[in-house]
């Protein structure tokens, strides 16, 4: 794995961590699936099944979804509202495929 490659993994390892590291108790679903879509994606960086460029898309785009979570909590206080979780959980569906898409396509490392 290259040096840049890994940076970028490590780096959105922490961004997520840290930004879900103070949210309410009732946020672990979020969560915890923000964090086992990491692994699906470090998972493809160490098979070489997700190259330099798909995996730092895919990280930028965790990495905006964390930030509008983050703000969404911010200004309700901590908490999402139904209609917010529903958004969040689309989105966070969206990300899913495209992790498969991107680890399941013909370009490899």
């Amino acid at each position: 794995m290259n040096r840049k490659l890994f940076l970028a993994l490590v780096l959105g390892t922490a961004v997520s961590a840290a930004l879900f590291a103070a949210a309410p108790a009732g946020a672990a679903v979020i969560r915890n699936r923000a964090e086992r879509q990491q692994q699906r994606i470090a998972r493809g960086v160490a098979s070489g099944q997700l190259t330099a460029r798909e995996t730092a898309r895919l990280e930028n785009r965790e990495a905006n979804l964390n930030r509008e979570i983050s703000g969404l909590r911010r200004f309700n206080g901590g908490t999402l509202t139904p209609s917010e979780r529903a958004l969040v959980d689309h989105q966070q569906n969206a990300l899913s495929r495209s992790i498969y898409r991107q680890k399941h396509d013909a370009q490899t490392r």
